[in-house]
């Protein structure tokens, strides 16, 4: 199973983005922040609405570097079909992978046993391709893209200052913490 600070596996899928198909590989996130957005079936129940509420964060990740992709074992032919039929995809502008063989969703190690289709899972890739920030819910709740802008932000921030911490539930410009001996039954 994939897990925290392990490098993303080499992949190559077919992909829809803003009405085009185009190839996807690991080299195209090579340097840049990303995340890889898994969800189980298009034209379903929940999983529209998460992918909507990413779409609505996306500008504002584009802002800070980050890439997204949202990715499911249905094809790329069937994300143009619902990104053409849905409102609510249809405003997508993120990168839509079509992983049929699995290979995508296996690397990361969230394909349902048995049943073809990608666990709810959230990772958040660095730009040496690690992996920084991973979630996993079950199929009945969806996640938050705001709460997930919120754990990217404080990824970046940890990143560009070694040596500090984000604490639960911080946002952008609010303390840190600088772990040592003295803060130790502190806090």
């Amino acid at each position: 199973m994939t897990t925290i600070n392990s490098t993303i596996k080499p992949f190559n899928a077919a992909a829809f983005r803003q009405g085009e198909f185009i190839d996807v590989s690991e080299k195209d996130i090579k340097g840049k922040w990303a995340i890889f957005f898994f969800y189980p079936a298009d034209f379903t129940f929940v999983c529209p609405t998460e992918l909507g509420d990413l779409a609505d964060h996306y500008e504002e990740l584009q802002s800070r570097g980050v890439e997204v992709f949202s990715v499911s074992t249905d094809t790329h032919f069937t994300h143009k079909a619902w990104h053409d039929a849905s409102d609510t995809i249809r405003k997508i502008n993120y990168t839509m992978i079509g992983d049929p063989t699995g290979q995508i969703t296996n690397n990361f190690g969230v394909m349902r046993e048995g049943q073809g289709l990608a666990d709810r899972a959230t990772f958040v890739v660095d730009p040496d391709g690690v992996i920084q920030v991973m979630e996993i819910s079950c199929e009945g709740v969806g996640r938050d893209a705001g709460e997930l802008l919120r754990k990217v932000k404080a990824a970046q921030y940890i990143a560009a200052h070694p040596g500090e911490v984000c604490p639960a539930k911080w946002k952008e410009g609010e303390e840190t913490l600088a772990p040592s001996l003295d803060l130790v039954g502190k806090l």
